[in-house]
């Protein structure tokens, strides 16, 4: 209070406010810039780079075979959809087969992938919002609980929970242990019951109404503009997603709905987010129910880094993350190592939203607005 009364606000001074880097809700590595006239944003400016890491750089020093492991760091909470799209660049330039139990294997892996990402989204969007919807912790908790379990499967899998380098040029590098298959369908039973207790959790709630519905919205023309992609896209009324659009892997073997909100508020991205874990169960099942049997890469074992080489070309593939499109631009010159390696994070485009939306909000809107937007700065400061 005295700091307001330093300044002699009368209602026509303009203050700016610093949200983050360190503060919870900017997630760590991201500084928002706010003008604020009293409690109302009118500007902002995004800042990043907290992150930087030279990813594309880096892909140009390391051989095919090196550089999966590193393209899971890119989005450290969707390792397995950044690892695809890499080797799905590779694949289209050296035109590499990829069995097809391999790629069931993909579609599996992204799936249980999106899940855990939607939980970690979920839980730390609610802790976000922390008081308004009684603390905000105990969702977070059970949520946090569920992703551990689908953490269990990636590393009975692999043997790492975080990054995993289970893609590689021509397949996949691991196929699935025994029991596997038992602890997967326990899994996502489980997690399908706990939905609905979520959802009753919050939806019961008009306080939780009252932070989400007509807060940060964003028109259909807006997010054709700027490009952004994923659930703000469907959150806005675009019906648009790479798994049917244009189906990758083996997406088009499956059935499953691309859910779709016209609002374009946190309620509506908050309900596309809730469907998508649904249909991620439905193409988990149908995949345990029909995975084919053979072998796992069009490849033999590595046993040296230069025993990959891709011949020259270019090519762009792209994946449908839990965030939205995620695009890998390749150069290739022949050898064992890319020339030129670009990522398309949809964390990136998806920010790019926030200078359009947050002027005329409150500052407690900003939470729950970024929130909404599930930001991960590695595929952002790539």
């Amino acid at each position: 209070m005295s700091d307001v009364r330093a300044i002699d606000y009368q209602g026509s001074e303009r203050l700016t406010m610093n949200m983050g880097p360190q503060h919870p809700s900017a997630h760590g590595v991201f500084r928002a810039i706010l003008t604020l006239e009293g409690e109302t944003v009118v500007g902002v400016d995004a800042v990043i780079g907290y992150l930087h890491r030279c990813h594309e750089k880096l892909a140009e020093t390391l051989a095919y075979v090196q550089y999966p492991s590193i393209a899971s760091k890119t989005d450290y909470v969707a390792a397995m959809c950044s690892e695809l799209a890499y080797v799905s660049a590779a694949e289209q330039i050296g035109q590499f087969e990829v069995p097809r139990r391999a790629q069931y294997l993909r579609v599996m892996m992204g799936e249980l992938q999106r899940i855990a990402s939607h939980c970690l989204w979920l839980g730390t969007w609610c802790m976000d919002m922390g008081g308004a919807l009684g603390g905000g912790a105990t969702i977070f908790l059970y949520c946090i609980r569920e992703r551990e379990l689908v953490l269990d499967l990636f590393e009975a899998l692999v043997g790492a929970r975080l990054l995993y380098g289970f893609h590689q040029v021509g397949g996949v590098r691991y196929d699935i242990p025994e029991g596997w298959t038992a602890k997967c369908r326990e899994t996502i039973d489980l997690i399908a019951a706990r939905l609905d207790e979520y959802q009753a959790m919050l939806e019961d709630n008009p306080f939780f109404d009252m932070r989400v519905k007509g807060v940060g919205v964003i028109s259909s023309a807006l997010a054709l503009d700027l490009g952004i992609s994923g659930p703000l896209l469907r959150g806005s009324g675009i019906n648009w997603d790479l798994r049917r659009n244009a189906p990758y892997s083996s997406y088009q073997d499956f059935q499953f709905e691309v859910p779709v909100e016209a609002a374009g508020d946190c309620h509506a991205r908050y309900r596309v987010r809730m469907v998508e874990f649904r249909q991620s169960i439905r193409i988990v099942r149908q995949i345990l129910d029909g995975l084919p049997e053979g072998p796992i890469s069009s490849r033999p074992g590595v046993k040296s880094l230069a025993q990959v080489k891709v011949p020259k070309g270019e090519a762009y593939a792209r994946v449908e993350g839990p965030r939205g499109e995620v695009g890998c631009f390749l150069v290739s010159d022949g050898s064992n190592k890319p020339y030129r390696m670009k990522w398309r994070g949809a964390s990136f485009s998806n920010l790019a939203v926030l200078p359009h939306i947050l002027p005329g909000c409150g500052v407690a809107d900003v939470v729950a607005i970024m929130g909404s937007v599930d930001p991960v700065f590695g595929e952002v400061d790539r």
